[in-house]
């Protein structure tokens, strides 16, 4: 409710204040928007496929008209592994000199000209997936460009005005483009399944959903539950299979050929291993530095130490998280 009253806020009297800040942020050649100058196309239409075709001819009549134009919600398309999603920008602004802006509106604050690093982050990724899409209409309209500066709009400090600031998505846009090539199409997916393979709620039982949803491979990790309704049911796939991924990218990525959680045990109690492999003789020490350190202590304290390390190497074998780790 707060995100929508503070948008609301932002776009009221035809985006002025809006516009205000991003010729303020964003200052060209161009003389800034006059009040009551600013063109706001109606993108209204019937279903995904119209919206995305009003949106793109709105784009080219206000790129042509070369003055200032505010889109309220547009919506975009862009495919992704073979299959159109569809995106819908907070705005997107149209400058005279053919330049196109993305702008996303967020309720969290600035505070002394700064915002949370994260929070930034994750809208400067949500920016460029919206440029990227905007590049694809704008390779279909003459004098356009989409610019890869993108307008971030929070409340100032620990009030409900409006603050802005410019931030550069080049370094996201590498990445997704990398990462849309690197998908695998959906077709070359659906191949590769049983046949009569079906996902129809309408036309199969929750044992022969269950099968259809194993028959496909996932990768879970723990930020997965943040975001994918199938991230309990792959998570209990990977506790099931030990596998280190259900402890985080991370941790996956510095245990190297070590994929499941009992290798990793096994490496580091010195039964199993190469010793020349960085990896093991990394857990090899780790274990020699943490027998030590216990060596040295209280021997009760030790004793206790050991056995509740005892029962959660266990548990993680079995596939359970650690106490205080991510999902």
């Amino acid at each position: 409710m707060r995100g929508n009253a503070f948008e609301a806020k932002v776009k009221a009297d035809g985006g002025t204040e809006l516009l205000r800040l991003l010729a303020d942020r964003l200052g060209g050649q161009e003389p800034p928007p006059v009040p009551g100058e600013v063109s706001v196309p109606d993108l209204s239409a019937a279903g995904p496929e119209g919206r995305t075709a009003r949106t793109a001819l709105a784009l080219r009549e206000a790129t042509a008209a070369g003055a200032w134009a505010l889109l309220d919600h547009p919506l975009l398309a862009l495919e992704v592994a073979g299959s159109p999603a569809y995106l819908e920008p907070d705005a997107v602004v149209v400058r005279p000199d053919g330049r196109w802006t993305v702008v996303e509106i967020k309720s969290f604050p600035m505070i002394d000209g700064s915002a949370d690093a994260s929070k930034v982050g994750a809208a400067a990724r949500q920016a460029a997936v919206y440029v990227l899409a905007l590049e694809r209409v704008a390779a279909r309209t003459e004098g356009a460009e989409v610019g890869h500066q993108v307008l971030l709009v929070c409340p100032k400090d620990f009030s409900n005005l409006p603050t802005a600031s410019v931030v550069d998505v080049r370094k996201q846009l590498s990445v997704t483009r990398r990462q849309l090539t690197r998908l695998t199409r959906i077709e070359d997916i659906a191949d590769t399944l049983p046949e009569g393979t079906t996902f129809d709620l309408d036309r199969c039982s929750g044992a022969q959903l269950t099968s259809a949803v194993d028959a496909v491979t996932a990768a879970y990790a723990p930020e997965c539950l943040s975001a994918c309704e199938l991230a309990f049911h792959c998570r209990s796939r990977a506790r099931e299979r030990g596998a280190v991924e259900a402890l985080g990218r991370s941790v996956r990525g510095e245990l190297g050929a070590l994929t499941t959680v009992t290798a990793v045990l096994s490496a580091a109690h010195g039964d199993t291993g190469d010793p020349d492999d960085p990896t093991v003789a990394a857990l090899r020490r780790a274990a020699t530095l943490r027998a030590e350190a216990l060596a040295g202590a209280d021997p009760a304290f030790a004793e206790r130490t050991m056995a509740e390390q005892t029962v959660a190497d266990r548990a993680v074998a079995n596939g359970a998280d650690r106490p205080g780790t991510e999902g």
